[in-house]
């Protein structure tokens, strides 16, 4: 999902419960709707990632969020990337 729907859905009161999720080097947002639960998505439909935990913390701020939970099962900051 898009920034510009979840910041609708934060507004509307749909949102109510944000994760900052961290998977390998990067991390990604997931937030619980009534339907289930969605990935913050670039506009061009890929899964949107931040380098570092404040970056992505900043980017939840910005939607109307002030709580989230952090996820860091995964994280492996020292991983390297393969470019694609």
């Amino acid at each position: 999902m898009e920034e510009k729907t979840m910041k609708a859905l934060v507004t509307a009161g749909a949102i109510k419960k944000i994760s900052i999720i961290g998977n390998g080097a990067r991390f990604h947002i997931e937030a619980n709707t009534p339907n289930g639960s969605v990935t913050a998505e670039t506009n061009r439909g890929k899964v949107k990632t931040w380098v570092t935990l404040d970056a992505a913390a900043k980017w939840v701020r910005s939607i109307g969020i002030g709580t989230a939970n952090i996820n860091l099962a995964h994280w492996q900051p020292g991983q390297r990337e393969l470019q694609i």
